[in-house]
């Protein structure tokens, strides 16, 4: 199958630099799906399990959120604001953040910012316990 390059980069510095039969990611506007030659994109990212397919046809997850992804001239770059390899996240330190934050939410009275904060909490740790939990696959 054709690849194409793909450079995922966090701010703690480079992720992933290499060849790639297909990247998946969930973008402000959907799920999207990247194969060879496609054309020139930039999009911004959403939040949601990333899947990387590679030249030997085995497939990497990770919970990918926030940032920017674009596609020039058939060379791929994801920035993400956070990105976790799936065997890399602890699924119980995400079980506990996910308590913490539907914690929160239950409080009454909470403010608009707090609210959103708890909210963000809780999406962020539903992505890696979905990620964590289905890594084998």
């Amino acid at each position: 199958m054709a690849t194409f390059p793909l450079k995922i980069m966090t701010p703690d510095g480079v992720a992933f630099d290499g060849e790639v039969v297909s990247l998946s990611c969930r973008t402000i506007n959907g799920q999207i799906q990247l194969l060879a030659k496609h054309i020139d994109l930039c999009t911004a990212l959403g939040m949601g399990e990333a899947r990387i397919k590679l030249e030997d046809g085995t497939t990497r997850r990770a919970a990918c959120m926030g940032g920017m992804l674009s596609v020039l001239k058939g060379e791929c770059h994801l920035l993400a604001t956070t990105f976790e390899w799936a065997d890399a996240i602890d699924a119980e330190r995400a079980a506990r953040s996910k308590a913490r934050a539907e914690e929160i939410l239950a409080q009454k009275n909470l403010d608009k910012r707090d609210l959103e904060l708890a909210e963000a909490r809780l999406k962020r740790a539903l992505v890696r316990s979905s990620v964590v939990a289905r890594k084998d696959i």
